[in-house]
């Protein structure tokens, strides 16, 4: 069977990857960014969503380096993270829909989606006003964690603060917005939370 020249300077690329050459890996990365992100998005319908998977795939790819054989098709090996990472984003986002109905069928009772739609906007207003409550950091960590998704210890290395401080301004955060709920006579304080800390209340 012939080998192209393509198919050698990639094996090339695979050779110097395992032996840890980061610009071996900066090229392979290129190589298959745009191919790989439209098909995650085929799936995803979000290039945000295909964006992520594309970086965890490169990851999975540089810490597992040395167990990459490189006389099979690295193409294939990166497709099959792709699709295993697009499954399971997709049962996650499933899951998170099936979460959300099941705690506002148990927290409200609404018989129609007209009514559910009002109710979101009124909750989200709700704590978009309970958020005002807030000093300017307290929110601005919230907001990190709850919007961008990020971890406490990325939060506390991007504002150049401890873990701790991190984990101490969310929770003076969360009483803040239980107790601005109580005093409004808001039932099913700690549901509504639940879904503000899971993202599905949009502010």
């Amino acid at each position: 069977m012939c080998i192209s020249e393509k198919q050698m300077d990639e094996h090339d690329l695979i050779l110097r990857l395992i032996d840890g050459d980061e610009n071996a890996f900066c090229e392979l990365y290129a190589t298959y960014k745009s191919r790989l992100i439209y098909f995650a998005m085929r799936f995803l319908k979000s290039r945000e969503y295909a964006e992520d998977i594309f970086q965890d795939t490169f990851v999975i790819i540089w810490q597992g380096r040395q167990f990459i054989d490189p006389n099979t098709s690295f193409s294939a090996y990166l497709y099959t993270i792709v699709r295993n990472r697009v499954l399971n984003q997709l049962r996650d986002l499933q899951n998170q829909e099936n979460l959300k109905n099941q705690i506002l069928s148990q927290s409200v009772d609404y018989t129609n989606d007209t009514t559910n739609k009002i109710l979101e906007d009124d909750l989200s207003n709700l704590i978009g006003h309970a958020m005002q409550q807030l000093t300017g950091r307290q929110r601005e960590i919230f907001t990190m964690s709850r919007e961008k998704q990020m971890s406490h210890r990325e939060i506390a290395d991007v504002l150049g603060i401890s873990v701790n401080t991190v984990q101490e301004h969310i929770s003076v955060s969360l009483r803040i917005l239980r107790h601005y709920l109580e005093r409004r006579n808001v039932k099913c304080v700690d549901v509504i939370l639940l879904l503000v800390c899971l993202d599905f209340l949009q502010l």
